[in-house]
């Protein structure tokens, strides 16, 4: 300590020898000179490790989870599980770090984003991108053609976090898959059933499912111009379309990779149409197009989707949108996006802007390139965001606490007919002796005094629309 004391001391000296011979303007040679005798001194120095400030924080793009978030994420997870499972999957687990040569190649622009670990005793390891390279890994390697699974786990990306956007480095993936050989279109409807089944109920608001076709897209690139090298890159520019302008996306393949522009502006003709099965039927009878046996081939499966999603009861859920490119390079066949519909914030919200909140596909050609054979398994699957619905239901949470702060039964009525909320359960000391619960119409302000045991059924009875407790 008395030897780092003295340099210290020696520092300061030195300082103010420097700052002297600058004031006195003398020759630049001599302070350069008395500068390095000062930056000597430091560096024996050192850093003071006791002086130095710590910060504690999460790592960038993580969170904790409080008790009342964790609640809220619970009750998220029990929605979808259960809906999974209705469904007849399966659950696996697998490891969060794969070898690195699992994971490269399958992510197209995005494989920049995977995190890389240290050597460990002679294997080159990375932290999972996703659920799905590391299911087809798990297929391949337990010869497995046929199953129904569901997997929710952690996964990693070095992406730029957007916390209020529910966009992380480390988050859960909620995934469900079909692997098998199965008659066309019925797994790829299936998946788009349970997507819709689960944002319903979850009551986040009104979404609308996107779905295009990478045969298409293919088909498309191809009549338009554009060389077989730069499919993938010019389909990740398209991609962007949802965040950004035409004229931006244009750009962007022009002049940064290079596409001729009468052929980016040919792609324009494509990408800005947007429809039902009406434009598939569209597109079939589109002299370019049609003669394209790709874009034939995912055309004439997108009808036949179309009659099963009828059938299904959820078209009007539905958007064929051509400027769906999903640009992760293992994607084959049918892809789709869940987009939330823009609507006016509640009182106390902040406007959401979340982006989708579940997207997947047909990934045929995954599981063969694992297998040391190259048999292929057909699957298709689908992934709920849910950190993004985290934030959307944690936020509302919010604005439902702020009008509890002021325990007035009035208020709690009032807000009750602003919000559209049909009943109201009260609940007061008489209530809690009596063993009852009074229930209120809020339009009508009529009340009666219901059983505990008999609550869930008479608010079934009277309305499916949701419930205040005061």
């Amino acid at each position: 300590m008395a030897e780092r004391a003295a340099l210290e001391e020696l520092v300061k000296l030195q300082g103010e020898r420097v700052r002297g011979l600058k004031q006195q303007k003398a020759s630049a040679e001599l302070i350069e000179e008395e500068v390095a005798k000062l930056l000597k001194l430091k560096a024996q120095l050192g850093p003071d490790e006791s002086k130095q400030k710590f910060v504690l924080k999460t790592p960038k793009g993580t969170r904790d989870y409080s008790p009342r978030q964790m609640a809220v994420r619970e009750k998220v997870f029990d929605v979808i599980i259960r809906c999974f499972k209705r469904h007849g999957a399966e659950v696996i687990d697998t490891p969060v770090f794969e070898l690195k040569e699992t994971l490269m190649g399958k992510y197209g622009e995005d494989s920049k984003l995977i995190y890389d670990l240290k050597d460990q005793g002679g294997e080159l390891l990375s932290l999972r991108y996703d659920l799905t390279v590391p299911f087809a890994r798990y297929l391949a390697m337990n010869k497995l053609t046929n199953i129904k699974r569901y997997h929710i786990a952690k996964v990693y990306r070095r992406d730029n976090p957007a916390m209020t956007r529910g966009r992380y480095r480390e988050f859960y993936q909620c995934d469900f898959d079909i692997a098998g050989n199965f008659d066309p279109m019925i797994p790829d409807a299936e998946c788009l059933k349970i997507m819709c089944e689960i944002l319903s109920s979850l009551q986040i608001g009104d979404f609308l499912v996107k779905v295009n076709d990478r045969r298409i897209l293919d088909g498309m690139f191809a009549i338009c111009g554009v060389s077989d090298s730069k499919f993938r890159t010019i389909c990740s520019s398209v991609d962007k379309l949802d965040k950004v302008s035409w004229e931006e996306v244009k750009n962007e393949m022009v002049g940064e990779k290079g596409l001729a522009p009468e052929v980016a502006d040919r792609i324009g003709d494509y990408v800005q149409q947007h429809g039902g099965v009406s434009l598939v039927e569209q597109l079939l009878q589109d002299p370019k197009l049609s003669q394209n046996k790709q874009a034939l081939e995912g055309l004439g499966d997108l009808k036949l989707l179309f009659e099963y999603l009828t059938l299904f009861g959820i078209d009007d859920k539905i958007s064929f949108d051509l400027s769906l490119a999903r640009g992760l390079d293992y994607y084959t066949g049918v892809i789709y996006e869940a987009v939330l519909l823009q609507t006016p914030a509640q009182a106390g919200e902040e406007p959401l802007g979340v982006g989708s909140v579940a997207a997947g596909g047909r990934y045929d050609g995954l599981v063969g390139m694992f297998d040391p054979k190259g048999r292929k398994v057909p699957c298709v699957g689908l992934s709920i965001g849910v950190e993004r619905i985290f934030s959307i239901v944690e936020q509302r949470l919010e604005a439902e606490l702020l009008y509890k702060k002021n325990p007035k039964l009035l208020n709690q009525l009032q807000y009750c007919e602003e919000a559209g909320i049909p009943l109201v359960a009260i609940i007061g000391e008489q209530e809690l002796k009596d063993g009852v619960i009074k229930l209120r119409s809020v339009t009508s302000r009529e009340e009666v005094d219901v059983r505990r045991e008999d609550l869930v059924e008479e608010i079934k009875r009277r309305t499916g629309q949701p419930l205040c407790i005061c």
